[in-house]
């Protein structure tokens, strides 16, 4: 996925983003981005996805570019609108597997595994390693093992590995190995190759463990 942790200022968006950060300076886009993004990464999830839906109402043209507003909303456990936005992520960024990926977990957690599959979005050519992977498993042509290997011994690819089997699991009702997979995704060797991503482990990773109390 395209990185916007550092700023929502793209495309054509910057006008109204800059009249509207003028107008409001204390509550402008930039700044309520910037809160959600830190509610997300301190695992706040129910502030962080309010936050996002904020940005929304602020700047309504800008709600296909926040893939981490469906990230957010896939935590607080609002899968029916974390689809949405993944469906609408897709139209500015379709060939991302990533994208398709987390569509289908908000579709699994709202329906069915099965209702994900059948509802799984098509991708373009993401030439990073293991995405064509990690998109045929959870299309259900490859098992997880074949993913992981795949990976090979590329940090990078050996994090996504983890991190996406993690959250396959988690979608087939295997605890086990989700939780596995997750404490994996997100040990600290992965921290620079995962970016944002490894931060997403380290709350799903939070997560877990809450639920184990």
């Amino acid at each position: 996925m395209p990185s916007f942790t550092r700023s929502i200022l793209r495309g054509s968006a910057i006008l109204t983003l800059a009249a509207t950060t003028a107008a409001q300076p204390e509550k402008g886009p930039q700044q309520v981005f910037d809160r959600a993004i830190a509610d997300l990464q301190s695992g706040r999830l129910a502030e962080a996805a309010t936050g996002f839906d904020d940005l929304v109402k602020l700047v309504p043209a800008l709600k296909p570019q926040l893939w981490q507003r469906g990230i957010a909303l896939y935590y607080a456990g609002r899968y029916r609108d974390c689809r949405d936005q993944f469906e609408s992520h897709r139209t500015v960024n379709p060939n991302d597997v990533e994208n398709a990926t987390w569509h289908f977990l908000c579709v699994a957690r709202a329906e069915s595994p099965e209702k994900a599959r059948d509802a799984l979005l098509p991708v373009g050519p993401d030439r990073r390693v293991p995405m064509l992977q990690i998109y045929e498993m959870f299309r259900g042509k490859l098992s997880p093992e074949e993913v992981l290997a795949s990976a090979g011994d590329q940090l990078e690819a050996q994090f996504y590995a983890q991190l996406y089997l993690g959250l396959y699991f988690e979608a087939q009702g295997d605890d086990r190995r989700a939780r596995q997979h997750i404490e994996a995704a997100a040990a600290d060797r992965f921290s620079s190759a995962g970016g944002f991503m490894h931060t997403v482990a380290k709350v799903h990773q939070l997560m877990l463990r809450r639920s184990q109390r």
